[in-house]
């Protein structure tokens, strides 16, 4: 997918996270009666707007203009946030026109800690019931589909799962004394559920149990690195999407809807497997077989020096499925913990990184690499799509309840430490504190920028 519909499809992410988060302190000031001067998606100067006062409008409002308490919903020219201008309360805008003069019923600053408390933790507060929402309607009309198998296809060679130790055609029986009764148990086992911590793998090997051990620190080193357990079920295949014209895969008669069978008489297991085959011998005789309909198919195909062949694939699993249904409350429970447990991998993940068993720069990643997922999710259909926007709703939520100046969290810190003191921090405090959080909030930002084109 190219970088144009990447950059389209994180405007539709980034608009929905900001819409869903401003929109929690834009209803929340309004219920405790404080005025919201503007509601803007996206930062920076003003494209176009919508007030009561002058309607409907292009570029910047006068400076003199008295919205008599409405609010200027508007577009701004950067689509990488958005904000709720508050009537009396020190912002990232560092406005603080206000402070000369005597707090009005209408502001933030008049209102007591339970209401301002309230008003700063709406925005995360939406995020995560936007996470459940996701969560909870995905798997409330799709049902939740399993690979009814923990017999294990294909291991692919250096990989997590084969430095562990798991060979093909192991039945993988319990995972840290936890049984498990299909493939989608033995992924989110092994990869998310007590992360970091030791691995105790039962498998059944030859008729005999065989238990495999790996340590947490190292499990989680590499799964880092590689990104990929690097296992496959039993009755994966590969099929052919499309043959390139005039390619070596087409000149051989390979067609869309073939399931390629082995190469040079090695079974074929996975995607992962052909690639790897084909870019280990590039510009050599391959002998490739491939099943159409009952039929075995064959031909000698020489990849080209970048070890292709022509052709567009997917992997597809062929063997017994199950779906289980939710009913309404169910799936808001399934939504629930799948929320829950992503705030705590998040939380679990900063803990291994502090630890150094994930690589901070590989594991951290700013708008260059959310556009290049969000495009590979849109890709993958609109059920993958949904969950990274849960997933980075999630984040989005962690992110602004921590306690650092310029985010929400920030902002409940003064709230906490006003009501213990009976009294309001000076402003000159609150703005010179919020200017120094923004700075360094720019600079990490920045690093974060460099470090995805880096990548």
């Amino acid at each position: 997918m190219g970088a144009l519909s990447d950059i389209f499809y994180f405007i539709i992410v980034i608009g929905i996270l900001v819409l869903i988060h401003e929109l929690g302190h834009f209803i929340a000031a309004r219920l405790t009666g404080m005025r919201a001067e503007v509601f803007s998606i996206g930062m920076g100067w003003r494209l176009f707007g919508y007030n009561k006062i002058n309607g409907f409008t292009f570029g910047k409002l006068l400076d003199d203009i008295d919205l008599q308490g409405h609010t200027d919903y508007r577009v701004a020219a950067f689509p990488i946030g958005g904000y709720v201008k508050i009537a009396g309360m020190v912002d990232e805008s560092m406005d603080a026109d206000f402070s000369s003069k005597p707090p009005e019923k209408y502001e933030f600053r008049a209102k007591n800690p339970l209401q301002k408390a309230f008003v700063l933790s709406a925005g995360v507060l939406f995020n995560v019931i936007l996470a459940i929402t996701i969560f909870a309607g995905i798997i409330f009309f799709n049902g939740e589909q399993t690979m009814d198998t923990t017999t294990v296809g294909y291991v692919k060679r250096e990989s997590v799962g084969d430095l562990l130790g798991l060979e093909q055609g192991d039945r993988i029986i319990s995972i840290n004394n936890v049984p498990v009764n299909n493939w989608n148990d033995v992924i989110k086992i092994l990869t998310t559920e007590k992360f970091g911590k030791n691995r105790v793998v039962e498998v059944l090997r030859d008729n005999e149990k065989v238990t495999i051990q790996a340590d947490g620190s190292q499990f989680i080193r590499l799964l880092s690195e590689q990104k990929t357990l690097g296992i496959e079920p039993e009755n994966t295949r590969t099929i052919v999407l499309a043959a390139i014209f005039d390619k070596p895969a087409q000149k051989a008669g390979l067609k869309k809807d073939d399931t390629i069978y082995s190469i040079n008489s090695e079974p074929i297991g996975s995607v992962s497997q052909f690639v790897d085959i084909l870019k280990a011998n590039p510009n050599k005789n391959l002998f490739v077989q491939w099943k159409r309909g009952n039929e075995i198919l064959g031909d000698s195909i020489k990849p080209d020096e970048k070890g292709t062949i022509g052709v567009q694939i997917a992997q597809i699993y062929l063997g017994k499925t199950s779906i289980k249904e939710y009913g309404f409350i169910e799936s808001l429970a399934f939504g629930w913990n799948q929320t829950v447990s992503s705030v705590n991998l998040l939380f679990s993940s900063i803990g291994q990184i502090i630890k150094g068993n994930m690589s901070f720069r590989e594991s951290i990643g700013g708008p260059i690499m959310i556009a290049k997922q969000a495009g590979q999710q849109a890709e993958r259909g609109i059920i993958s799509f949904l969950s990274f926007v849960a997933l980075l709703s999630v984040s989005l939520a962690v992110l602004n309840i921590l306690p650092f100046p310029a985010l929400d969290g920030g902002h409940l810190i003064f709230v906490i430490v006003e009501a213990i003191m009976r009294r309001e921090v000076p402003v000159k405090v609150k703005m010179a504190i919020q200017q120094g959080g923004l700075i360094i909030l720019l600079l990490f930002m920045a690093f974060v920028v460099y470090n995805d084109l880096m990548r």
